[in-house]
């Protein structure tokens, strides 16, 4: 097949003058090239494509593709996962991973909490917060964490995102609000063990690939899984492979993978976990377009923990997105090849 590649690189928009953090989700050069290799070795060719107005451009000058390998994040607003996917649902083209709908509902996470609670999944006392004021709606107790609604790889989190004094919680979702101009999930923070469990595959087919436990390290920040952890993973987090017979592992997977089934997320991805001081685990958030790096993304560093090799994850999730389109679940007609082989 000919596969088209679009995404977000990290290097094109540092050098439009983004800085390190605005730029955080976007891929590295070196991912992009794994996913190429991969997929060369699996028998197939690939046409980079890019960001959504690169793939606008492409389209319009009449370029299409068997199918297209989406890791794009996108920019701006609160929609900008599913942008890429619109743009191809309206061209009839396939590709991989989840479907607007399911990218713009789980990038907002206290939307996401609501339906995930609708369900009857366990997921911590949340509240959203639009402005400072809100707060006075919050009927739950202290300790609170707090996080921007729709940011990711850590972003906004500190520190100082563990609030044990219901008194600094104002100032705390004021200066979220104004540095990232979006509202604020509070939700009831939880003491205990953190898990991402790996999923591969799409409704009764998806399967638990495994979960990490997430360990900081004496020199991570504390209590959190923080932006400066994530990107300072190497020094500062264990990635520890959890044994499924535990039984709070056991109960999170299940969790997993029934919130997972329920959303209507597709191909691969993680849902991210995290226990009371009982070791009861609740459901914080899904990601349906987890990062693919081969040895900083959380999704491949549990493959490798499994003994799973890169190309055979990369093999799995073309594998689910071609089953599930030769079936009529996304664009499942033939195209016209690409023009830029």
């Amino acid at each position: 097949m000919i596969i088209g590649l679009t995404y977000d690189l990290r290097s094109e928009y540092l050098a439009m003058g983004y800085n390190e953090e605005e730029t955080a989700e976007f891929d590295r050069d070196d991912t992009i090239i794994a996913i190429e290799r991969a997929l060369y070795a699996l028998g197939h060719q690939t046409d980079r494509i890019g960001h959504a107005r690169k793939l606008t451009q492409r389209l319009v000058l009449g370029d299409r593709w068997d199918i297209v390998f989406n890791i794009a994040e996108g920019l701006k607003g609160i929609g900008r996962e599913a942008q890429v996917p619109a743009i191809l649902d309206l061209y009839d083209l396939p590709y991989t991973f989840s479907d607007p709908l399911v990218m713009s509902l789980t990038l907002h996470k206290g939307r996401t909490k609501q339906v995930i609670r609708q369900c009857g999944f366990p997921t911590p006392d949340f509240s959203v917060v639009d402005l400072p004021e809100d707060i006075k709606n919050i009927s739950f107790d202290p300790p609170y964490f707090i996080k921007p609604i729709a940011e990711g790889t850590g972003k906004g989190i500190t520190g100082q995102s563990v609030i044990w004094d219901r008194k600094r919680l104002k100032v705390g979702c004021a200066g979220l609000i104004e540095s990232y101009d979006q509202p604020v999930l509070v939700e009831k923070y939880l003491c205990g063990r953190e898990f991402t469990v790996g999923i591969t595959g799409t409704g009764p087919e998806a399967q638990i690939l495994g979960t990490l436990e997430v360990i900081l390290l004496e020199a991570a920040e504390k209590g959190v899984y923080s932006y400066s952890n994530k990107e300072n993973c190497e020094g500062v987090v264990e990635y520890r492979l959890a044994p499924s017979d535990d039984p709070s592992v056991k109960e999170a997977e299940g969790i997993a993978l029934s919130t997972w089934r329920a959303l209507g997320c597709r191909d691969a991805g993680r849902v991210d976990l995290r226990c009371d001081e009982d070791g009861r685990p609740y459901f914080l958030e899904v990601n349906p377009l987890a990062g693919l790096h081969p040895q900083h993304s959380d999704l491949p560093i549990l493959c490798m923990h499994l003994g799973i090799p890169f190309v055979h994850l990369i093999h799995r999730i073309l594998a689910s997105a071609s089953k599930r389109i030769s079936k009529g679940g996304n664009a499942g007609k033939k195209n016209a090849h690409s023009n830029h082989p």
